[in-house]
């Protein structure tokens, strides 16, 4: 009977918690129980303390280790991370479409991606070979600040970017890329994280945005960790060796790279079926701010 080599199998279980995370966290389908999961990497982690010279820095039991921070490093973006513009009706959305379809000229047949936006708090991830290098808040969309500890503890943002299959997509992976998201915290998961910092005797946090925000902005990585936080992904920033075309183009590889994206986005060829997929949402979320204000009120 012949044992597999720690090295090899340690590498064995980090690319397998890697995919079942993928798989868990983008694609909504996963392959094995909680049980089996964590099976895994208490595997891995034994390993890792019987041979620490096996341990990497984007081990999957790797994504708490730094110490508290006195304060956080100051980092300007590359390229400015500018807000959205806004529309408040329909006819601003026809305002703005004509000015596109004026801009590419009458031969132009523009194709629009519609995603609901999540209130969290943004950031930007740098991705060097493959491995995060730098994660940092939004600030005033010139600076933010250096918060790749704690954002090291989201388990939905990989610390390693997947090698997709050409049948994913058609681009290599990336030799530089800089992936901006959303860092938020679910209703639900909002509602237990005030029940269990009221029972600490802790401030509880108004609403979900600032939860997030407070829950990144932690000086010590570890009490990031026990926050609820997710991550999605929805554009790009700088990035190098692969050619991006369109907003669809760039979502599709982003998920092919591991990253969740805004299950609810939508590509539209006819912009009068973006606009409907718009009047949808908007019925949504009136019924949404209304269950929640009456759930509030019990």
């Amino acid at each position: 009977m012949t044992t597999t080599p720690p090295a090899q199998r340690a590498a064995e279980l980090r690319a397998e918690i890697r995919e079942h995370n993928y798989r868990y966290y983008v694609l909504d389908d996963p392959l094995v129980s909680d049980a089996e999961y964590d099976r895994l990497m208490r595997e891995l982690r034994a390993l890792e303390e019987q041979h620490p010279d096996l341990r990497t820095f984007d081990s999957p039991t790797q994504r708490v280790g730094a110490p508290p921070a006195d304060h956080f490093a100051k980092v300007r973006h590359p390229q400015p991370m500018l807000s959205l513009g806004n529309a408040f009706d329909e006819n601003d959305l026809h305002a703005w479409h004509d000015r596109i379809r004026k801009l590419l000229g009458p031969a132009a047949t523009p194709t629009f991606v519609i995603e609901p936006k999540i209130d969290g708090l943004a950031v930007a991830l740098t991705y060097q070979e493959g491995q995060l290098l730098r994660g940092a808040t939004r600030g005033d969309g010139e600076v933010g600040e250096d918060v790749t500890a704690n954002l090291r503890t989201i388990m939905s943002m990989p610390l390693t970017l997947r090698r997709p299959a050409p049948s994913e997509t058609p681009h290599p992976p990336p030799a530089m890329i800089e992936v901006r998201g959303e860092v938020y915290i679910g209703i639900a998961d909002f509602a237990r994280l005030n029940v269990r910092l009221a029972a600490a005797g802790e401030r509880v946090a108004a609403n979900p945005r600032n939860a997030a925000a407070g829950s990144l902005r932690q000086k010590d990585p570890h009490v990031t960790s026990t926050r609820p936080l997710r991550f999605f992904a929805y554009s790009v920033g700088p990035f190098s060796g692969v050619d991006l075309r369109s907003q669809w183009e760039t979502l599709t590889y982003l998920r092919a790279l591991g990253f969740p994206t805004n299950r609810d986005a939508r590509h539209f060829s006819d912009f009068g079926e973006g606009i409907a997929y718009c009047r949808d949402w908007m019925a949504r979320h009136a019924r949404l701010r209304g269950r929640r204000r009456s759930d509030q009120g019990q």
